[in-house]
């Protein structure tokens, strides 16, 4: 198994959320929104494109794998595929937490019809923001937050998925 998927660039992905944002409800036609599916790490909340995400699945029992990346903790089995799992935590180098009745695995679209999930402690809602609510991540986050956006006065952190699922680098 190979510890990255989406390597497809980042503006394909932009520009299949741009068309999509551009079928919004009326009166919004002249503001070109971003559709965010939000979830929570540590009391912080971080959000990923909707189009990335396949479906978010209940925590089901996860087979530990041999010889992974530290941040891969096993795979689920999904309707007879075999779906990679990596702990979202792990991977952002965040306290671990003992899982609960909240967490969820969000998996995700990736190359070549292969899927990764990811272990998140809780999915809150999907995020509708306009362009101008963005705003470019600090150079301090290790490269895993692509973008910010503020919302009910709370920061929320975009990740940036190629680079958080790319796991070349950690192995």
């Amino acid at each position: 198994m190979s510890g990255s998927i989406g390597q497809t660039p980042q503006t394909d992905w932009e520009s299949l959320a741009r068309k999509a944002a551009g079928s919004v409800g009326e009166g919004e036609e002249s503001l070109l929104l971003r559709e965010l599916l939000a979830f929570q790490l540590a009391d912080t909340p971080y959000a990923i494109p909707v189009e990335r995400v396949r479906e978010i699945v209940r925590l089901r029992p996860i087979t530990p794998m041999p010889r992974v990346p530290d941040p891969i903790i096993g795979v689920i089995a999904l309707r007879g595929e075999i779906v990679q799992v990596l702990d979202l935590r792990k991977r952002l180098a965040l306290p671990p937490t003992e899982q609960t009745r909240r967490s969820r695995i969000i998996v995700l679209h990736g190359d070549d019809d292969r899927v990764t999930g990811v272990l998140v402690d809780s999915v809150r809602e999907v995020l509708r923001v306009t362009e101008e609510a963005m705003r470019a991540a600090s150079e301090g986050d290790s490269g895993s937050v692509g973008e910010l956006c503020v919302r009910e006065g709370q920061f929320v952190s975009i990740l940036d998925l190629d680079r958080v699922l790319d796991l070349g680098a950690d192995s």
